[in-house]
């Protein structure tokens, strides 16, 4: 009887795992696709559309210290649910149809995806350390895959179903309402980990580990990535005489194709002695499909490009989310390093889609903001052969 209600209580976990997962990119990565039907709509230049998608990652960087603060006090479980119940707000927020509204509740939803995707790697190094690299590749692979639909049928609700743009953000509430009910037997657990950004061990900091550095720009750089892709990517393969229906796909797809990268990678990387190949392969598919960007070409060169990128945010993501769990000893090294990367990474990210529409609205053409993401994806190898190495933070 023991064995049979412990199968259940983990599979309620796993079950409440992956609702949260489905949670932390859909908001945001649903409005990438319609993100010019909103411009015009409110009437915004590219830098202020862009700032739309900017805006949850600085949410993300102010928020992620605190949400471990605020686990150490009421549970790792209730903070995950007080999470949900906000982006929820958020979402519902976004649709009073003027621009103020609009940003405060995309703040809100940042803060909502922030305590997630602070907590639930510390929850899964806490609760099922022995599962660590599935777990994060099953919680990951969910992430973009629910990412990727949002990109995939944000448009056909917008002008498919006539519905306009509030309803195609607004729709992504159920999913946080379902993961609030499935959450909610979790609350007899308090997994409290005790978070101190500056004392995790005696006389260390992980803000002072050069190692820590490595992994929290490696995971920033690829945001950065991630982020300017999600929000501009459509936009792009307009400029390159794609319709916006089909553009919309093609940020799908690219999401979609990244699914066996992001669930294998962690996987791969638990059993590597150190992660740097992965780092490497990373770079490569990410500058090739660049380049293709870049350049343009016919077609079907632009679909291999958009699958090589792809791939590329799939490994790279769930590589970030994995170096947490690997490049830490205990569940409270894991809290402190995932509020300093998802902090301070999130700072660099967040300047991603603002500056690469800026950069559009001076030049006119997409090739410095793709420039722009090239040299990322270099600095992503630099800091990544360093955040790659077999240790831990606290040495």
């Amino acid at each position: 009887m023991g064995d049979q209600k412990e199968k259940v209580l983990s599979g309620l976990l796993v079950a409440g795992v992956i609702c949260i997962a489905a949670n932390l990119r859909p908001a945001i990565t649903s409005v990438g696709p319609v993100i010019g039907t909103i411009r015009h709509s409110l009437h915004m230049s590219n830098a202020q559309a862009g700032f739309i998608t900017t805006l949850p990652l600085l949410a993300f960087a102010l928020i992620s210290p605190l949400a471990p603060k605020l686990a150490s006090q009421i549970g790792q479980e209730l903070t995950l649910l007080l999470g949900i119940v906000i982006l929820f707000i958020g979402i519902l927020a976004r649709t009073a149809g003027n621009a103020a509204m609009l940003y405060i509740g995309t703040a809100f939803v940042g803060t909502g995806i922030a305590i997630g995707n602070v907590l639930l790697p510390s929850l899964i190094k806490h609760r099922v350390p022995e599962k660590l690299g599935l777990m994060t590749s099953i919680y990951t692979t969910v992430m973009g895959g629910f990412a990727a639909l949002a990109s995939g049928v944000s448009v056909p609700i917008v002008d498919g179903l006539g519905l306009g743009w509030k309803w195609g953000l607004l729709v992504w509430g159920i999913l946080s309402v379902l993961a609030a009910l499935v959450w909610i037997p979790q609350l007899r657990r308090h997994a409290r980990v005790k978070f101190s950004a500056h004392q995790e061990t005696p006389g260390r900091s992980v803000w002072l580990s050069p190692l820590a550095w490595q992994v929290t720009l490696f995971l920033g750089l690829q945001s950065f990535l991630f982020y300017s892709t999600i929000a501009w990517l459509a936009e792009i393969m307009v400029s390159h005489g794609t319709s916006l229906v089909a553009a919309g796909w093609m940020v799908s797809i690219m999401q979609f194709v990244s699914l066996p990268a992001t669930f294998m990678t962690p996987i791969w990387a638990e059993r590597m002695k150190n992660q740097i190949p992965l780092v490497f392969g990373i770079t490569i598919f990410y500058l090739c499909g660049l380049t293709g960007l870049l350049y343009g070409g016919h077609m079907f060169w632009m679909w291999i490009c958009i699958i090589l990128i792809g791939i590329a945010q799939g490994a790279s993501i769930s590589l970030a989310l994995a170096f947490i769990g690997l490049r830490s000893k205990t569940a409270t090294e894991a809290a402190n390093l995932s509020g300093m990367s998802q902090s301070a990474g999130y700072l660099v990210a967040a300047a991603g889609p603002f500056l690469i529409g800026w950069l559009y609205d001076r030049a006119h053409n997409w090739h410095m903001p793709v420039v722009i993401m090239m040299i990322c994806g270099i600095l992503m190898l630099a800091t990544g052969t360093g955040a790659g190495r077999n240790k831990y933070v606290s040495r």
